[in-house]
């Protein structure tokens, strides 16, 4: 079983992922704030099941690929390491934006298609799958039990944490899209904050001595 100190630093590492901006974040804010709470929600079921999709893939994938291959461990800590630094920037770099601005012009759509694009952009996501590639590895390791267990513990963990902070957003995304936009100096806040738990997170990464 996974030690509750990893635990913890795993769910703080899925936590800065569900908050940086992303195709998640900014589809399920724009639906929630140009077409409502409910078709927010519905868009949050669809992404939900896109998670479930990433971490079955994922966590049978892992454990071929970490006994399988000698070196698997050592490439994809290198890919995490580069991931969170990559992230880090995207967070403070000139122009980039925060996490309630977000195209509010969209048509509207019917509960179907707003399941669906939640669920498709979340399995065609990119950020989800290299995270989950990434850091699982830095996690995993035999002497705390089956890694197929172990793989999913952490996917699971992960998918509550998106859930949770998620259905908040999605509860608050008009208001809180006001509020955000008459305090400009929060949104540098925020993105600096995240770019320091990137940066702290990829540096125990890289200093980690492995399995």
């Amino acid at each position: 079983m996974i030690p509750f100190n990893e635990l913890l630093l795993f769910a703080l590492a899925a936590l800065v992922l569900v908050i940086s901006p992303g195709p998640n974040m900014i589809y399920l804010i724009s639906r929630s704030i140009t077409q409502g709470r409910k078709a927010g929600l519905i868009s949050l079921a669809g992404v939900v099941c896109g998670f479930l999709f990433h971490i079955i893939l994922v966590s049978f994938g892992l454990t071929a690929i970490l006994f399988a291959v000698p070196y698997a461990y050592t490439i994809l800590k290198t890919m995490g390491v580069i991931y969170l630094l990559y992230l880090a920037w995207q967070a403070i770099k000139p122009g980039s934006k925060g996490i309630f601005e977000t195209k509010k012009d969209l048509p509207d759509d019917n509960p179907a298609k707003l399941f669906r694009m939640g669920f498709l952009t979340n399995v065609l996501n990119p950020k989800v799958a290299v995270f989950y590639l990434s850091l699982f590895p830095q996690f995993i390791k035999p002497a705390y039990g089956h890694v197929l267990t172990q793989s999913l513990t952490l996917g699971i963990t992960q998918m509550l944490i998106s859930f949770t902070v998620n259905f908040l957003i999605v509860l608050s995304a008009a208001r809180a899209a006001v509020w955000f936009a008459s305090k400009p100096q929060w949104v540098r806040i925020q993105k600096w904050f995240m770019a320091s738990v990137l940066t702290a997170l990829a540096a125990k990464m890289a200093l980690d001595k492995g399995k």
